[in-house]
């Protein structure tokens, strides 16, 4: 991110967004373009990875009240592009071969949300806001939420859901980093953070409540809204009672960790022979 955007843009974004009436003011309106032109360029973005290990990443709100205010000042409008018809405010994505992105039709990405070079979309969809690194595979009918943060050499497999989080503006978007692999139908929501390279088996749910439960040890150990690094994930359950009696709810295990003996191809492959996940 620059600091001179921020510095320049920041303030007229936060003055509009408490004051809608601002908007009325050339000078706002133009902040707030210029704000997501630059988030379509990548220059921008949502939220930045933390810069040592252990750190959280941080959430830019004033980004976030931009694209929220985005909304409210374009114009539903007819879109026509070949023998497809779309009625938004929001235009989509173009001058794909320039940015050395791949869109496979009907795939689509919304104006505002970024690709990196040599990233796939599938016929899927990618919401604005969002980022997708470099080499990273969004697969048929994968979805790409507003502000989510995809990392490079990613793999999405089909189906799979990446939430979108725009409201509040401080809240975290969903987080999945370098190099991890995320099963078919696998559902990701609700500012959750899959770590570097780890592994969602198919159907895993992850949810801010979900209680993500480390079983390779002789005790579990419960936590709740991130992965870990490296970890293999597969769906679970665990048992909760209720007023009308005790039942099952989804629950996420992690059964192992990928090998730093391996690179990532190989230790892929180990991790869905080894532990038997299915994606």
């Amino acid at each position: 991110m620059t600091d001179q955007a921020e510095a320049e843009l920041k303030p007229l974004i936060a003055a509009a967004f408490v004051d809608r009436d601002k908007l009325d003011d050339p000078a706002h309106r133009e902040a707030v373009e210029q704000t997501i032109a630059l988030l379509d360029s990548g220059a921008l973005r949502v939220a930045s990875p933390p810069r040592e290990p252990g750190a959280e990443w941080v959430v830019h709100a004033w980004i976030k009240q931009a694209i929220l205010l985005y909304f409210g000042i374009r114009k539903m409008e007819r879109v026509e592009i070949g023998p497809y018809e779309y009625h938004d405010k929001i235009p989509l994505k173009k001058h794909l071969d320039t940015q050395g992105v791949r869109v496979v039709p009907p795939g689509t990405v919304r104006y505002g949300a970024h690709m990196e070079r040599g990233s796939i979309l599938m016929p899927g969809y990618v919401n604005i806001g969002a980022r997708v690194g470099a080499g990273t595979m969004v697969d048929t009918w994968a979805t790409v939420g507003s502000c989510a943060q995809i990392g490079a050499g990613v793999h999405l497999s089909g189906g799979v859901g990446i939430g979108g989080v725009l409201e509040p503006p401080g809240a975290t978007p969903v987080v999945i980093e370098d190099g991890a692999f995320i099963g078919s139908r696998a559902i990701v929501v609700e500012g959750v953070r899959v770590g570097a390279e780890a592994v969602l088996g198919a159907n895993v749910v992850l949810t801010a409540s979900t209680k993500i439960i480390d079983v390779t040890g002789a005790v579990p150990s419960e936590t709740q809204g991130v992965i870990p690094p490296r970890s293999v994930v597969i769906p679970g359950t665990r048992a909760k009672r209720f007023p009308a009696g005790e039942y099952q709810v989804p629950a996420a295990l992690i059964i192992g960790r990928r090998k730093a003996s391996t690179d990532k191809k190989v230790s892929l492959n180990e991790a869905l022979r080894d532990f038997g996940v299915s994606v």
